[in-house]
């Protein structure tokens, strides 16, 4: 078994697959963790969500986030996990929201209107591989 830590490349390079991620953040009530559809827009995360839900209504002040994605092998007892950290920054301007559409459409899985769209600048980018790679 192997434990190694990755450069911000391999980071950059296995977040740039997009997929699933959990957003950790602050509440009121303790810390929280919401899963959410991601893609990667140059150096930042981007999602959305409702505005209207609790992760949305908190993310539009413009709190400080941590993200995480990874992907476990478990038949060859190995995997990888990035996490980055950064501020949640709500994008609502249309030419913004435009752009990132056509290169960076995060299309999120739950049910309902998720129009609120999120961009997270890294500033803190950190990984792991684990197992025999």
């Amino acid at each position: 078994m192997t434990n190694r830590e990755l450069d911000q490349d391999e980071c950059v390079e296995l977040l740039s697959s997009g997929g699933v991620g959990r957003v950790a953040i602050c509440m009121s009530s303790g810390p929280r963790i919401y899963p959410v559809n991601f893609a990667v827009d140059g150096t930042a995360i981007v999602f959305r969500t409702a505005i209207y839900s609790e992760l949305g209504s908190a993310l539009v002040k413009g709190p400080a986030i941590a993200f995480e994605t990874d992907h476990v092998d478990h038949e060859r007892q190995r995997g990888w996990s990035v996490v980055a950290e950064g501020v949640a920054e709500p994008v609502d301007d249309p030419e913004q929201i435009q752009a990132m559409q056509g290169t960076a459409r995060p299309t999120p899985w739950a049910s309902g209107s998720r129009n609120l769209y999120v961009r997270m600048h890294w500033r803190r980018l950190e990984g792991r591989r684990v197992g025999a790679w």
